[in-house]
């Protein structure tokens, strides 16, 4: 697929003419203005914070020569509509989940994260020393984008149910909300798999709409206030080990800025991952014991649910290896995983397991 067959084909490439309503950049005599369009909701826990990040340190590091103004959902286009935004020029940038994406390309389900895929330091692992910027690169240029890494969740729950999960047969009808690869392997156990953006599910699970949702992890959920609805949670899931979250800009829009600018939102994409995982990891243990202060009963899939979910993943990565570059992609991450794994579990997996057993 090329860009401009891609135009052809988008909703958004047919209607050129819906881009005055939306904000063009702003060019002062030293100054420049960029439009981020998000997939979160305004003040969305974590996630907008990883957007917001970004644009104030692109902010502060050129002292207003370049800056970003960041654009909640729906303020200027849906969570889900941002991608064919940004390649259609209506928008300068987005910030997102990239495996929202993968109707675009599967390919993109990788720079956020893919069942039973990699954890959050193997992910980074990959993309700086192991060919994955390079292969997002890649990937980008398809659609007319330069995208970076520019957050990071960590480790995701497996989610909120309304009832527990004793075995693979639970899912059967099940209607839960997961977005990428991760719910197309659940819609193989038989899940009714709804893609809903954040700022909506709240709602969609306290209607009854769905009967269930992944979302991000203790502290986030906490925010967004799923143990009002269930207090059934299961802790570890198998499809987002270690979320990555990204920003694209329109690669035009990239390539007219200077050098130094280039670098410049290229480290505030990168400062913004490494903070925003932090920023997850710091607050997901105190929000945890609330939670649980609170009655929520937190969970773990029995080991034929985790089997089950091993077995549906690898059918929904064969699907889509016929596509020459996904198959580049599933490599390329699999061997740098398979060779991060070997150290990290003999060192440090081993050490956290000694250390806990020491000091009890």
């Amino acid at each position: 697929m090329d860009r401009r067959s891609f135009l052809r084909n988008t909703a958004l490439g047919g209607t050129a003419a819906a881009a005055s309503s939306l904000a063009a950049p702003a060019i002062a005599q030293d100054s420049r203005t960029l439009t981020m369009v998000t997939t979160w909701g305004r003040g969305l826990a974590g996630v907008f914070d990883a957007a917001q990040r970004v644009a104030d340190s692109v902010n502060a590091m050129t002292d207003g020569a370049l800056t970003i103004d960041v654009k909640g959902a729906g303020e200027l286009v849906g969570a889900f509509e941002v991608f064919d935004a940004v390649t259609a020029g209506q928008a300068d940038m987005y910030h997102g989940a990239d495996y929202y994406f993968v109707g675009q390309h599967p390919g993109y389900a990788f720079f956020t994260a893919v069942p039973f895929g990699m954890t959050a330091q193997e992910l980074v692992n990959w993309y700086y020393f192991d060919g994955g910027m390079e292969l997002h690169d890649e990937l980008g240029q398809i659609f007319g984008l330069k995208s970076f890494l520019a957050g990071n969740t960590g480790a995701q729950a497996g989610g909120w149910f309304s009832k527990e999960i004793k075995s693979p047969e639970d899912f059967n009808g099940l209607k839960f909300r997961m977005p990428g690869l991760g719910g197309k392997a659940l819609g193989k156990l038989g899940a009714s798999v709804q893609n809903i953006p954040g700022a909506e599910v709240y709602q969609a699970l306290s209607s009854g709409a769905i009967d269930g949702t992944e979302w991000i992890g203790p502290w986030a959920d906490e925010k967004a206030g799923f143990q009002e609805i269930t207090k059934i949670y299961y802790t570890a899931g198998f499809h987002e080990p270690g979320a990555g979250l990204s920003v694209g800009t329109n690669r035009e829009v990239f390539e007219d800025l200077s050098p130094a600018h280039q670098k410049i939102i290229e480290i505030a994409c990168a400062e913004a991952h490494q903070w925003n995982h932090a920023q997850f990891l710091s607050n997901n243990g105190s929000a945890l014991q609330r939670l649980q202060s609170s009655g929520v009963q937190t969970m773990e899939f029995p080991d034929s649910v985790w089997d089950a979910f091993g077995q549906a993943s690898q059918a929904v990565h064969d699907e889509n290896m016929g596509d020459e570059l996904y198959k580049k992609i599933y490599d390329s991450a699999m061997a740098s995983m398979k060779s991060s794994s070997a150290w990290i579990q003999k060192s440090t997996g081993a050490y956290v397991a000694q250390r806990d057993r020491v000091l009890g």
